[in-house]
């Protein structure tokens, strides 16, 4: 089956209304998941499972700070036996959480697992098949052929897992998908959902339901277009399986932190997920404050202003179409999206005072210097500065005290747009709502200097500002649309968490045209940072180097915390190059997907180095891997010397 083929768009209970998607209750060593229990969050240790006391220790640290459940990676049997030494200690000292047992390539080992934890995972991509990235055209007869192989495979786990009780997370990754699923379906979400749904049926023969699903990727627009497909064919075929979300290899940091919550936070909105987990290049018990504040936000969501229903829906949830619109100025049609940043009064008293929107001016020459990150717009409401700013930045003023300066751009009230006889020649910025776009715009629609400011003050807000949205679309109002939204937090995190769940939703599916982030707690530099990062994000604009770096595990042949800052500093200047930094090789040349370079764990002290998916160098002494990496950028013309 294609896409097109889809009978239904449906991926969800409402587009509108917060409720959640009802799945089937999974036991999970009394931590039931699914229904209507709340949604669960968890990590994974990134100790050695074979240090039993290490494993202990770094769990109970994890289930001290919220973990509902622990995962453990158990690469060979020798591993998976220890599982019962490290869970019988937890045990022994009074905690009680569920294990889950990771697993990748070795069948053997997950069904010694699945005799001593609550749940193992296994990955369809590795599990039966070893990928080769071989080309082979499958008759149907010989595809069949494949699927009763891995059904041999993989029933006497699934029988093992009956007889115990034990639940089971089929979790498809989008970098490690089997040649044979790649050859028929392709690297789409599509073949994600396929690769999942074929150990499901397997599942579903020997009557074997405690299944959860997962569809991770590094790139949040295949993790929500995968979690959306797999909903509606889990629909199609009569399934109610819980999903585990989660975006991979998201980084460390902000980006880490921001990438996970555009990828997690748009499916929670539309009402998906049973349980998260946020992949940071961290110590585990990080993670898990993050995964309690993105789950936090939907508490009582249902109780929201009500968002009416659209008579018909154009937004396509499978794939990614970027709205037509009409080009004013530089914002619109194909032009990357801008940012907007706030300034208070007082905020731009000289030119020094811009280089916190990523402007930077050389008083000795006379210049400015404009930094990957610098701001398209400021607005400072009723005031203006008193020097020039660079070319590239101009301001918005509130209309009635916009003077026509150059560089100067008025912002309206919608009443008082339609009424005004003084309106910029060249850039309007109009506030409009929901209602707004409910009442008609249809004056606006052949007004070619007009930008829509949408707005919304619901706490279901990227619902509202995507419905508001599909009424433009409805009238046939093609102006560019710039999101904003106020966030009274101050804490960085959460406006950081909240404003990229509710602007790269909307993006991802490709509407709008900038971010204008109104979060009068933090600094310029911050919410200037935060706007930027949530681009980079969405692949819409990119400022800055992306890292596609593993969280760690028990597999890990280096210190991934250590190393992808070292790698970090020395090509943090690189813009639009993406690393793959990879503990090993599990996560290696698949995981990374979409990487330029990969720098892989391949044995103790080793580190094999990637140009996409293919082995450049293999190999190599880990004291030398990052001159090895810089030289393999370099010659690839990738390189550019830093600034001093």
């Amino acid at each position: 089956m294609i896409i097109d083929e889809l009978t239904s768009n449906t991926y969800c209970n409402s587009t509108t209304r917060y409720s959640r998607y009802k799945t089937r209750v999974v036991n999970i060593g009394g931590v039931p998941l699914g229904g209507d229990h709340p949604i669960r969050v968890q990590s994974m240790t990134t100790t050695d499972t074979m240090d039993t006391m290490g494993t202990v220790e770094q769990s109970i640290r994890m289930i001290e700070a919220g973990s509902e459940y622990v995962r453990i990676t158990a690469p060979s049997q020798n591993e998976a036996r220890n599982l019962n030494n490290i869970k019988n200690e937890l045990r022994k000292r009074g905690y009680d959480t569920p294990l889950v047992a990771d697993i990748h390539f070795t069948p053997n080992a997950a069904e010694i697992a699945a005799r001593i934890v609550e749940k193992v995972r296994v990955n369809p991509g590795n599990y039966a098949d070893r990928k080769k990235f071989a080309v082979i055209e499958y008759t149907d007869e010989e595809y069949a052929q494949e699927l009763e192989r891995i059904r041999e495979k993989f029933l006497p786990l699934v029988e093992i897992c009956k007889e115990h009780g034990t639940a089971m997370r089929i979790g498809t990754n989008h970098g490690s998908l089997s040649d044979r699923i790649m050859n028929r379906f392709g690297d789409t979400p599509l073949g994600m959902v396929e690769s999942a749904l074929e150990f499901a049926r397997i599942c579903g023969t020997a009557d074997y339901h405690d299944i959860v699903f997962s569809m991770k990727a590094s790139n949040p627009q295949v993790v929500i277009q995968a979690y959306r497909l797999l909903v509606n064919r889990m629909e199609a075929e009569g399934m109610n399986y819980p999903l585990h979300l989660g975006v991979t290899e998201a980084g460390d940091g902000e980006d880490g932190r921001i990438k996970s919550a555009v990828g997690i936070g748009a499916l929670l909105e539309d009402g998906l997920g049973d349980t998260i987990r946020v992949s940071l290049t961290e110590e585990p018990e990080a993670e898990v404050p993050v995964c309690i504040r993105l789950v936090e936000r939907y508490r009582n969501r249902e109780d929201h202003r009500p968002i009416p229903d659209a008579a018909s829906w154009p937004i396509e949830p499978f794939a990614h179409h970027r709205r037509p619109t009409t080009v004013v100025d530089r914002i619109g049609s194909v032009k990357v999206p801008i940012v907007i940043l706030p300034i208070p009064e007082g905020g731009l008293t000289d030119a020094g005072a811009l280089s916190s929107v990523g402007y930077d001016y050389d008083a000795s020459l006379d210049k400015w210097n404009i930094g990957d990150q610098a701001a398209d717009f400021v607005y400072t409401g009723s005031y203006d500065v008193d020097y020039e700013t660079p070319g590239t930045l101009s301001r918005i003023i509130d209309a009635e005290h916009w003077s026509g300066r150059e560089h100067t751009y008025p912002l309206w009230e919608l009443p008082a747009y339609r009424d005004a006889t003084d309106r910029s020649d060249i850039l309007n910025f109009v506030r409009v709502d929901l209602h707004d776009a409910r009442a008609g715009l249809a004056d606006l629609k052949e007004d070619g200097t007009c930008v829509l400011i949408l707005s919304t003050d619901n706490t279901h807000a990227m619902p509202e500002l995507r419905r508001a949205t599909v009424e433009l679309v409805h009238n046939g109002i093609a102006s560019p649309i710039v999101y904003t939204r106020h966030y009274a937090e101050t804490s960085v995190d959460d406006v950081m968490l909240f404003s990229a769940t509710d602007f790269g939703g909307l993006i991802n599916e490709g509407y709008g045209d900038g971010i204008w982030l109104n979060a009068p707690g933090l600094d310029s530099e911050t919410t200037n940072r935060i706007a930027f990062g949530i681009l980079q994000a969405t692949r819409t604009r990119i400022s800055k180097t992306e890292y596609i770096s593993c969280p760690s595990c028990g597999r890990t042949l280096f210190d991934l915390q250590e190393t992808t800052a070292l790698i970090r500093a020395r090509t943090g200047h690189l813009k639009g190059v993406k690393i793959g930094i990879m503990g090993c090789i599990v996560n290696g040349p698949g995981e990374m997907a979409d990487a330029d370079f990969g720098y892989v764990g391949s044995g103790p002290g080793k580190i094999t180095l990637y140009r996409g998916q293919e082995v450049v160098k293999p190999n190599i002494p880990t004291e030398n891997a990052l001159d090895e990496l810089i030289d393999l950028i370099r010659n690839d013309g990738c390189w550019v010397e830093p600034e001093a």
